[in-house]
């Protein structure tokens, strides 16, 4: 979609590059820059011009547009669109038209978080070791799927039994610990699968150089396994952060341990996991359970 934008829309190109210029400058994720291109890219094939040159009727019509295709104001790609359009006022200083978008409301909502016998059931489901690990690794490290893609074989370390995960969103490199778990299974699936660079790579290669798995891989596995867990609960690779977040402070771990671990900038994001943890004095019951004693 973005490559096609910069074919058939003027100017589109040379607002990518800026836009790519100020995320690279400001240290912000690649993943964020690419939704924001993406939902830019829509927006200036629907009008076949470059967006920054839209007016602020076009813009709303647009967005209701897409608030009618998406049923709500709350879907992503209506907010990727408008976070877009004020990333790129912002990058050109265009500040009448940024405070004229509508403001998006954070929604509240609780994670998803599995069980342990769901999680045993869904790690040992993948027929392959490698996929059996990737599922591993975004439970039992906390790790975001484009964390998991950028894993260098350099970054696991047996010794210390950590592994290192640098900055990209929250901007703050990390050590998370290793299971011994993990540990054993990455070791025989090195030995065996011989990985280069790349903890995981993808079988696509850059004319011979190795590439990473792609968020995409990911995706699939989980698609391919999660229909094994007997459960209802929507699975996806960030469920498997959330349940690790949330088992952690179910045994003990304080919040700012857990704030760390999961590379928050801020302690409010990590906060959400007290309301879903049933965990010490705080632990939740129901008073049916104690009606009849």
């Amino acid at each position: 979609m973005v490559e096609t934008a910069i074919t058939e829309v003027p100017g589109f190109d040379s607002l990518c590059e800026k836009l790519s210029k100020s995320f690279a400058i400001n240290g912000k994720a690649k993943s964020t820059l690419h939704n924001y291109t993406r939902c830019l890219a829509h927006l200036g094939l629907h009008y076949k011009e470059s967006p920054e040159k839209l007016s602020k009727e076009l813009i709303d019509d647009y967005l209701f547009h897409c608030q009618n295709l998406h049923k709500t104001p709350s879907e992503s790609f209506f907010k990727h669109t408008i976070f877009g359009l004020r990333a790129i006022y912002k990058v050109l200083d265009i500040e009448d038209k940024r405070v004229k978008l509508p403001q998006i409301k954070r929604q509240n909502k609780l994670p998803v978080v599995l069980s342990k016998p769901e999680v045993r059931t869904l790690l040992k489901a993948p027929k392959y070791l490698k996929h059996r690990l990737m599922l591993g690794m975004l439970y039992g490290c906390g790790l975001r799927s484009y964390e998991l893609c950028a894993l260098r074989l350099s970054d696991v370390d047996f010794d210390r039994q950590t592994v290192f995960v640098k900055k990209q969103k929250g901007k703050l490199d990390r050590y998370v610990p290793l299971s011994k778990h993990l540990a054993r299974g990455l070791k025989k699936y090195i030995s065996t699968e011989s990985p280069t660079t790349f903890l995981f790579n993808s079988q696509v290669t850059d004319d011979g150089v190795p590439r990473p798995v792609t968020t995409t891989a990911i995706q699939w596995v989980i698609k391919e396994n999660r229909s094994k867990v007997n459960t209802h609960k929507t699975i996806t690779a960030h469920c498997l952060r959330h349940t690790y977040a949330t088992h952690l402070l179910e045994e003990g771990l304080n919040i700012m341990s857990l704030k760390e671990l999961l590379g928050h900038a801020f302690i409010e994001t990590t906060l959400v996991y007290l309301h879903v943890a049933n965990t010490g004095s705080s632990r939740k019951f129901s008073p049916l359970d104690t009606l009849f004693d």
